[in-house]
C-alpha cells in the first residue's frame, strides 16, 4: 500500500471485530501482513486460530477473562497499556501493512485508555500502515482523525431472544 488510511468501526450494532477481520483477510490475501492487537480480551476465540491458516496475520490480546463492570482496575488499565506499548511497537517496527486496534474505542470510553495516547501512538507510524479502530463508543477525537468512520446500528439481533454468543460466528 502507498498510502495507509485510518479506518474506524463503531456503534452498538453486531459487526465491528468481524469487519476489520474481513479487511485483514483481504489484506493477508494480497500478500500483506497484519497484526491484530485486541484489548480488553483475554478469552479464547475462533479468530485466534487465523495464524494456523493465514501466513501474515498475527494476533494477541490484552487483557483478562472478565469484563469491565463499573471502574476499571489498575490491573485492567496496566494491561491496556502494555498492549498500548506492544502496538507502537508494531507500528514502527515496519513488519505490518495493516495494524487492527480491536476494541480499543471501548477502551478509551472505559477510561483504560487516554484517547490522546492512542493518538500520538498513531502519529508515529510509518505512512503506508493501514490501522483499524473497533468497538462502541469511539471517542470523537478518533472519529475527527480517521479517514473512514462507520457506524454500526443495531436493527435486531437473536440475542435478544436468548441466543448466545456461538462458536465461529460471534467468538
Amino acid at each position: 500500500m502507498e498510502k495507509g488510511y485510518v479506518q474506524v468501526y463503531t456503534g452498538d450494532g453486531k459487526g465491528k471485530t468481524t469487519a476489520a477481520l474481513g479487511i485483514a483477510l483481504r489484506c493477508v490475501c494480497a500478500g500483506n501482513r497484519v497484526f491484530f492487537g485486541q484489548f480488553m480480551k483475554g478469552q479464547g476465540s475462533s479468530e485466534q486460530r487465523a495464524v494456523e491458516y493465514l501466513p501474515g496475520f498475527q494476533i494477541e490480546q490484552f487483557g483478562d477473562l472478565h469484563f469491565i463492570n463499573g471502574e476499571p482496575s489498575e490491573r485492567d488499565i496496566k494491561q491496556a497499556y502494555s498492549g498500548l506499548e506492544k502496538m507502537k511497537e508494531v507500528l514502527l517496527s515496519g513488519e505490518y501493512d495493516m495494524v487492527v486496534f480491536d476494541e480499543i474505542n471501548t477502551a478509551a470510553a472505559l477510561g483504560l485508555i487516554h484517547s490522546q495516547d492512542v493518538l500520538s501512538a498513531l502519529e508515529c507510524r510509518p505512512s503506508h500502515v493501514e490501522v483499524i479502530l473497533t468497538g462502541r463508543y469511539a471517542p470523537e477525537e478518533f472519529k475527527e482523525y480517521a479517514d473512514l468512520v462507520t457506524e454500526m446500528k443495531e436493527i435486531k439481533h437473536y440475542y435478544n431472544a436468548g441466543v448466545e454468543a456461538r462458536i465461529g460466528v460471534e467468538k
